[in-house]
């Protein structure tokens, strides 16, 4: 069998590559989060553009949020 393919313990990895999106914030939001992309650059020792950080800051946000989290078990 030479072309069966080999069985890894390693599952195939996902699907990697970044969905654009295109979000309009009110002014405010936007004075926030260019703050806080000098608090992070205070606090690392290095810059981060805000569209760098907005992905991380959801995602953070979305792992923080049990009632999204269970919601989310209940729609499977």
């Amino acid at each position: 069998m030479a072309d069966a393919k080999p069985k890894l313990k390693l599952l195939k990895l996902p699907d990697l590559k970044p969905t654009k999106r295109t979000i309009a914030v009110a002014p405010d939001l936007d004075a926030d989060l260019q703050a806080y992309a000098k608090v992070y650059e205070k606090a690392y020792g290095e810059s981060a553009d805000v569209n760098t950080l907005i992905p991380s800051m959801l995602a953070g946000f979305l792992a923080s949020d049990a009632r999204f989290k269970k919601a989310k078990r209940e729609l499977a």
